[in-house]
């Protein structure tokens, strides 16, 4: 780790600290994240490898944000992993407080609203056909160069690796607000449509500039889902009622999305409420979504 000049302390992702640094030999800004390791007799977790290896190959893409080495560094007998990324200036979370949130401030332009959804699905696109999905899709997940407006997608595939804690190294409980109904349910098999539910939430949160929904357990985060969205039955969502923690619910009839996430143009709707379906078989994949009136008057050339 000589050849790294650590900056500042960047951030405390759910798997370690994050920290901006220079690569010495080239003077190249990176972001270094230390992962703990719980180590097995014969060395580093076959997961942590598996999971890295994924990572460079995904990280050809340059929707993702790119892996450029490993370092595996022994400190009083404990064993970590670093892995170095491209250093990105922010996250599309700060991105949007910059331009005050809800109704304060100034809305996002649709043009670059437009962009970013289309970089995500693009990214995602790539990770779907390599059969990897992120499972923790959000703002803060999505790396953003704030001069060229590039966004990335981070933390891909690391929930597998580093196991998934409940709350976060700085205690902070990690998210429910992006999380598929299915993961809500208590699914045990779930696949790539959850990415797609995550990517609608993001969408009415970039034009809203507040999240969709934001309950603070399981159960209230379905509320709120099912306030808007009607709540699911078997005709809707066949197999809904088989879920471990279903119950009776109270029954709502489903809202006007445009009153939800009111700026947002028709085409624009239409894809969200695509990505927003109870029964992910149904969801619109990612590759798709790229094909989305939503994207007709967008210039493709320029990704």
């Amino acid at each position: 780790m000589e050849n790294y000049e650590k900056l500042e302390k960047v951030g405390e992702g759910t798997y370690g600290k994050v920290y901006k640094a220079r690569d010495k030999r080239t003077g190249q800004l990176v972001a270094l994240k230390k992962t703990r390791l719980e180590m097995e007799e014969e060395g580093v977790p076959s997961t942590a490898l598996r999971e890295v290896s994924l990572l460079q190959m995904l990280s050809h893409s340059i929707y993702i944000v790119r892996l450029l080495c490993v370092e595996h560094v022994e400190k009083n007998d404990k064993p970590m992993l670093y892995l170095v990324f491209e250093y990105m200036d922010t996250d599309l979370k700060k991105y949007i407080d910059l331009h005050g949130r809800g109704r304060t401030g100034s809305p996002l332009e649709a043009k670059v609203i437009q962009s970013f959804v289309y970089q995500l699905c693009t990214g995602l696109a790539h990770c779907h056909s390599h059969g990897v999905m992120h499972r923790d899709l959000k703002p803060q997940n999505l790396l953003v160069d704030k001069e060229t407006r590039r966004l990335k997608i981070a933390d891909l595939g690391l929930g597998r690796a580093f196991t998934v804690p409940l709350k976060s190294y700085t205690h902070e409980i990690v998210t429910l607000w992006y999380r598929a109904p299915e993961v809500l349910l208590g699914a045990t098999h779930y696949s790539i449509p959850v990415d797609i539910w995550s990517v609608g939430c993001i969408i009415a949160e970039l034009v809203r500039k507040q999240p969709l929904f934001t309950g603070d357990s399981e159960l209230q985060q379905l509320l709120h889902i099912f306030r808007l969205l009607g709540t699911p039955n078997e005709e809707i969502w066949p197999g809904v009622s088989s879920f471990r923690d279903w119950h009776e619910f109270p029954q709502w009839r489903p809202q006007d999305l445009a009153l939800a996430v009111p700026g947002l143009n028709p085409a624009g709707l239409d894809l969200l409420a695509k990505m927003l379906v109870y029964d992910p078989a149904k969801r619109i994949s990612a590759k798709a979504a790229l094909n989305h009136p939503y994207f007709s008057d967008l210039d493709k050339s320029k990704f």
